[in-house]
């Protein structure tokens, strides 16, 4: 069992978490089953020459499909190659500096500003990426009161690609749904602050996800495990596969596809730890510095409006009307698919910056 509050300043413990004993005999346990922290001590926490070391240790080598077209890039890289920042009262656009230092700070996602490709014919070039400039960003973050520590690894990509739906047997692309300018994934490490011991990862999945404990996982060399990213969409997936997204027992959903490939991104090795709030607390001489673009939080791509319905019917209306019927079931329950493109907002914008995981 679990707090119902968690997240990173959250006091509560897990049930099991400690126990007490009025004795040197461990037969002789008093009846407390779950603790919270009156005074909340963060000092288990780690210092950053150990996140460094536990980076080191546990990052994960995620491979992307061999068919993946849009791969990640650096966030400065599409920076330098173009991106812009887009203004809606003045209708103009600039472009960035490679640090983010000219993009608006703080606020909220108030629809004023939005990012974009290049417009000087570069636009095909930076949607592909550049696994090369890759890495990881990483935020530290204490949770369940301080017994864990969560490394988020969060992977950047200038573009998601279109989805392609399954029905039965058949594969049927859906043009331009689904595809939108910028995409931000992540995936979770939980650390145990008793031991030092991998418990766990979560594996961020499009509006959801899933953790799979650390006997689960798949292991490149050591205790570095395996992350497999899907084809176009970029969700995080513990084993290879061809996962649906919606109703598997009819054979009916998004394709989800990962497997290994050449192409991946050792997150042990390329990675920058770009925010650890606790270590204020701390008193530490060590903190990491946030960077510029971090501090924005509007969207990462533009929005665009089309009839997403009318260009999914041409494409079911081959379909025998049984079949026909439970896509477009599927279909409406993913809206963020539908309306047309909307790019995503940036990490600190997400529920999970300062909360627990979605599950």
């Amino acid at each position: 069992m679990r707090p119902t509050e968690r997240g990173m300043l959250a006091q509560g413990v897990c049930v099991g978490t400690c126990y007490c004993n009025n004795s040197l005999n461990a037969d002789n346990t008093l009846p407390v089953f779950c603790l919270k922290n009156v005074n909340f001590d963060l000092s288990a926490m780690p210092n950053l020459d150990q996140v460094h070391a536990l980076v080191n240790h546990y990052g994960p080598t995620v491979f992307f499909h061999p068919d993946e077209v849009y791969l990640p890039s650096s966030v400065s890289w599409f920076f330098e190659n173009g991106a812009l920042i887009c203004k809606t009262d003045t209708q103009t656009t600039e472009p960035i500096a490679s640090d983010g230092s000219n993009l608006p700070k703080g606020g909220s996602n108030d629809g004023k500003y939005w990012l974009d490709l290049p417009d000087d014919g570069r636009a095909d070039e930076v949607k592909r990426g550049n696994l090369e400039s890759a890495e990881v960003y990483v935020h530290v973050k204490p949770m369940l009161g301080g017994t864990f520590t969560d490394i988020a690894m969060w992977v950047f990509c200038p573009f998601n690609g279109p989805v392609t739906a399954k029905v039965g047997i058949f594969d049927l692309p859906l043009g331009r749904i689904g595809q939108h300018v910028s995409d931000w994934e992540h995936f979770t490490l939980r650390i145990s602050n008793f031991t030092g011991e991998l418990w766990k990862i979560y594996f961020s999945q499009h509006s959801g996800g899933e953790w799979v404990s650390a006997s689960d996982l798949e292991y490149m060399e050591g205790n570095k495990a395996i992350v497999y990213s899907s084809k176009s969409g970029h969700a995080s997936f513990p084993h290879p596969g061809d996962f649906l997204q919606g109703d598997s027992k009819r054979g009916v959903g998004i394709r989800n596809d990962a497997a290994q490939s050449k192409n991946s991104l050792d997150t042990s090795k390329k990675y920058q730890i770009v925010a650890a709030e606790y270590m204020q607390s701390l008193a530490s001489h060590d903190i990491p510095s946030e960077p510029c673009w971090l501090q924005y939080m509007r969207e990462w791509g533009p929005t665009i409006v089309y009839n997403s319905q009318a260009e999914i019917r041409k494409i079911l209306k081959f379909l025998p009307s049984k079949l026909r019927h439970a896509v477009e079931e599927i279909l409406d329950r993913m809206p963020y698919e539908l309306g047309g493109e909307e790019g995503p907002t940036g990490p600190k914008e997400k529920d999970n910056w300062e909360g627990d995981e979605r599950d």
